[in-house]
């Protein structure tokens, strides 16, 4: 029997395949990207609306306020792994993917900052969807004891804390969000992506952090059931801004840049699963020279080409 071995990616790999993901994602066509996006506001909604549903008890919220969180944070994460498994785009997670990219000189400022803006808007919009038509026509939160907690959840998210604080925490929210992408990445089955995923997002959830796109869900449900406190401008100004800002933060620079300075910058990149980048390209769009195609079918031979084809498809369609 020989010795115990890992199944997964390093986190030199991880971040090389990182930074191939956001090259991607920038270079997607801009229709594709929305319909990506809005496709996500989706997904994460169902999501924060089951965390709703879990905070619902009030004498879990007077009597134990922290094991009430706790249940919020252990559904919440389903939300991510939808979007991770099913390649969708969360704003969120491009954040640390193309400025990974621009930093390792592969994508250029003018296609990240694009496509920041497209995934914003498509977010957005899939949130607003889930909340009119779904949730909001829908009645699922239409008579107490949900409204009633909708109501005390979105005051508490939305008018207690001053804006400093909820950028300071949408810094921290997308430091872990990020950090749940870069996990599941490193798995290489489907179990080992979603434990990767699910901790880290538990973690945000159970702190209490901003999170730009669940709040496009939380506070837009409070104003829709009648909360008197929030208006339209307060959730521009308390809801959106302080936490996108933090976001960017949290992700493109604590997370993203962290990772491409301690493993990308002023190295060579790593191989992932024996192909180097530019090749992987190559065989996603199915345009390789004839020497790789001979590399490609050599590796077939000796059982290890099918890799070269399942890396690039991994790194077109990986989600968040």
């Amino acid at each position: 029997m020989g010795p115990p071995t890992v199944n997964a990616y390093t986190p030199s790999q991880v971040t090389e395949i990182i930074s191939r993901a956001g090259v991607h994602k920038g270079r997607m066509h801009p229709l594709r990207v929305f319909l990506s996006s809005v496709s996500a506001g989706c997904l994460l909604s169902f999501a924060a609306a089951s965390c709703l549903t879990a905070n619902t008890s009030s004498w879990l919220q007077e009597n134990a306020p922290g094991p009430a969180r706790l249940l919020g944070a252990i559904v919440f994460p389903y939300g991510l792994v939808l979007i991770v498994l099913t390649g969708a785009d969360l704003c969120t997670g491009t954040f640390m993917y193309t400025a990974v990219s621009v930093l390792h000189r592969r994508l250029s400022v003018w296609r990240m900052l694009l496509h920041w803006f497209i995934t914003f808007w498509g977010n957005l919009a899939g949130a607003l969807f889930m909340v009119s038509i779904i949730f909001g026509y829908g009645g699922v939160f239409g008579a107490d004891p949900y409204k009633a907690e909708v109501i005390v959840f979105t005051t508490k998210k939305q008018v207690t804390p001053d804006f400093h604080m909820i950028f300071l925490r949408g810094i921290g929210c997308n430091w872990l969000v990020c950090l749940g992408c870069f996990f599941g990445m490193q798995g290489r089955d489907l179990t080992s992506k979603i434990i990767g995923i699910w901790w880290p997002i538990f973690a945000f959830v159970s702190l209490g952090f901003d999170h730009v796109v669940a709040n496009m869900f939380f506070i837009p449900m409070g104003i829709w059931v009648g909360n008197p406190e929030i208006t339209v401008g307060l959730y521009i100004w308390k809801g959106i801004i302080p936490a996108l800002i933090g976001n960017i933060l949290g992700g493109a620079l604590f997370c993203g840049g962290y990772y491409w300075y301690m493993y990308l910058y002023e190295q060579e990149a790593p191989l992932i699963d024996g192909v180097p980048y530019g090749e992987h390209a190559d065989i996603e769009k199915g345009g390789t020279s004839s020497q790789n195609l001979e590399d490609v079918r050599g590796l077939h031979k000796f059982g290890n080409g099918s890799s070269l084809e399942n890396e690039a498809r991994g790194v077109s369609e990986t989600g968040a």
